[in-house]
């Protein structure tokens, strides 16, 4: 499935974006190249973990399992994001999950390969410990929603980081296609659970909505309700 040269010499990924230029030939020889199709898994929770990956384009998520029924969407990869990092040492398994939300294309780094590039280039090694510091911090707050948030605060939030990350269209919607089972899954609630609220955010002009798109209406509202349960925390 792999194919090299699919996106040119030219690549602002995690890892090129950190790398000596001395060290890019070296990555343009190593580095192969796939297309993914919309919902195509790209490693799975459990495998044994063979590289690192990089989203060239488009847009990933990268998800746990609950139980057999249900995922929890840890976070959106866009261009240029790694991916497959967290299966680094340990016990050499994949312990989430990562699949396309729309076609595009990922890069792929053997691990051998990459660790080489952690040993040679000491910028990358510096970026990829910040991102970690990064993701364990929100892996933290996440954990501490789910435990003290009530689910509107939740899915406030979630709109509100989606709005951060992704921008709006010139109409004012997220500019991200998500079904409301994924935002569900990203908000750590149950798809009715989340219909019902959305509804609600309607309702309080919080939000509109036109089809699957979502634009917020009103981001100070929103932003209070994730405010609501964590005051006793401060």
């Amino acid at each position: 499935m792999a194919k090299k040269n699919l996106i040119g010499e030219t690549c602002n990924c995690f890892l090129c974006k950190h790398s000596l230029k001395e060290w890019q030939a070296a990555i343009n020889t190593n580095k192969k190249t796939f297309k993914v199709k919309k919902g195509e898994k790209i490693f799975k929770e459990g495998d044994p973990v063979t590289g690192v990956y990089f989203v060239h384009s488009g847009t990933v998520k990268v998800y746990k399992r609950w139980d057999a029924e249900k995922e929890l969407i840890i976070r959106f990869a866009d261009d240029g994001a790694i991916l497959g990092h967290r299966g680094i040492g340990g016990d050499a398994i994949y312990p989430v999950s990562a699949a396309a939300l729309e076609p595009g294309i990922v890069c792929y780094i053997d691990m051998d390969f990459f660790e080489a590039s952690l040993k040679v280039n000491p910028e990358l090694s510096y970026q990829l410990l910040m991102f970690f510091s990064q993701e364990l911090r929100e892996s933290e707050k996440k954990m501490r929603n789910l435990a003290h948030m009530p689910v509107k605060g939740r899915v406030a939030e979630a709109l509100i980081l989606l709005q951060n990350q992704f921008g709006t269209t010139p109409e004012g919607y997220i500019s991200l296609d998500l079904s409301r089972q994924d935002l569900a899954s990203f908000a750590g609630a149950t798809y009715e659970t989340v219909f019902r609220v959305i509804n609600e955010l309607v309702a309080e002009k919080l939000i509109t909505l036109s089809g699957k798109s979502i634009a917020i209406a009103n981001y100070d509202g929103l932003l209070q309700l994730t405010q609501e349960g964590l005051v006793f925390l401060v």
